[in-house]
């Protein structure tokens, strides 16, 4: 299942890496033929899209690689490193853009044959949106971020080369020139904002930032599959690194259990987080022995130590669950009124 996973992430990016190569040059042959300053920086864009691509497909390779004695965690981290290398070239081709729009607009150059390399453009809008949503997909099935940028990269492409069109139409219109370095000078400020979103993601992961989303999606499991000698968990880590999730908890389990029982209960708790995720799934959990005062939320039934009566169930949530306590802290308060 990885494997095959693996082998459609990197057909998709190769797919990636071909179609960039061949509508950069359609691109630059129209503005061969036109000598438009926008479609010249659709086509500079195009450039770090073949770049980008080419990095991608090499990120998701390295990413794909078993873990060795090198990298315990696998290699999954490239794909955040990939993601920030293709946003740092949007930056910089979207300053050669604007400064180039800056000076198309204080030396302007006459532009011919608007018709026909728009022809060309519009292929390459249909050709990147299509490509550039079936990266997504794969990407958010998949949980790459390589694929996801690359695929957003494509579909920005296509907006801008949309934006692009709708300029060299209202050229045509009313024949102000000018609109063609306007055009431009917005396309680079779209560009800029595009590749700051891909870095401050790239930083974001390689700093190990928490994602809610993949927080949430951990404690939705836990609690479709909840037990009641789970009695509490804690101090909840979920980081994802490529399509590879690292997980690590404190699980409260009854501290009379027998160390036996209590690999079992642990391994449970594992596999039901594993069955929820295609990609590898590595856990690691803390068994916490219970406390007395762990008896008001505890659902064990028969339980031959139980000091209190069971008073009522603690909701688990990510903000609890990533708390470093145990969540009879969380329930004090609710505890007053039946204390």
């Amino acid at each position: 299942m990885q494997i095959n996973q693996n082998k459609r992430k990197q057909r998709l990016i190769l797919l990636s890496f071909i179609v960039s190569i061949v509508l950069t040059g359609m691109k630059f042959f129209a503005y061969h033929i036109t000598s438009s300053n926008a479609i010249l920086s659709d086509a500079l864009e195009s450039i770090i899209n073949v770049i980008a691509s080419g990095f991608a497909f090499y990120s998701i390779y390295l990413s794909a690689q078993p873990k060795d004695r090198n990298h315990p965690y696998g290699h999954g981290k490239i794909e955040f490193f990939s993601a920030g290398f293709e946003g740092a070239l949007i930056i910089i081709a979207s300053l050669f853009i604007i400064i180039e729009g800056v000076n198309r607009l204080m030396n302007p150059a006459p532009i011919q044959n608007l018709e026909e390399g728009s022809l060309f453009i519009l292929f390459t809008i249909l050709v990147n949106t299509v490509v550039g949503y079936q990266l997504i997909l794969e990407g958010r099935r998949s949980h790459s971020m390589a694929l996801t940028a690359d695929g957003r990269h494509l579909l920005s492409d296509s907006v801008s080369s949309l934006v692009l069109i709708l300029s060299v139409g209202l050229i045509l219109l009313t024949g102000l020139e000018w609109i063609d370095s306007v055009a431009s000078l917005l396309f680079g400020v779209f560009l800029a904002y595009n590749g700051y979103t891909l870095v401050s993601k790239s930083v974001a992961g390689l700093m190990d930032a928490t994602d809610d989303k993949l927080v949430d999606m951990v404690v939705r499991t836990l609690n479709a599959n909840k037990k009641n000698y789970w009695i509490d968990v804690h101090n909840l880590r979920v980081q994802q690194y490529g399509s590879d999730l690292h997980i690590d908890c404190h699980l409260t389990l009854p501290y009379y259990w027998e160390l036996q029982k209590v690999h079992e209960a642990i391994h449970e708790f594992e596999n039901k987080i594993k069955e929820s995720h295609s990609g590898e799934t590595e856990i690691f959990v803390h068994a916490d022995p219970c406390l007395p005062e762990c008896c008001y939320f505890c659902k064990v039934e028969n339980c031959k130590v139980r000091q209190h009566d069971f008073v009522l169930d603690v909701e688990w949530d990510a903000g609890k669950l990533v708390k470093n306590e145990k969540l009879y802290n969380e329930a004090k308060i609710n505890l007053k009124e039946y204390l």
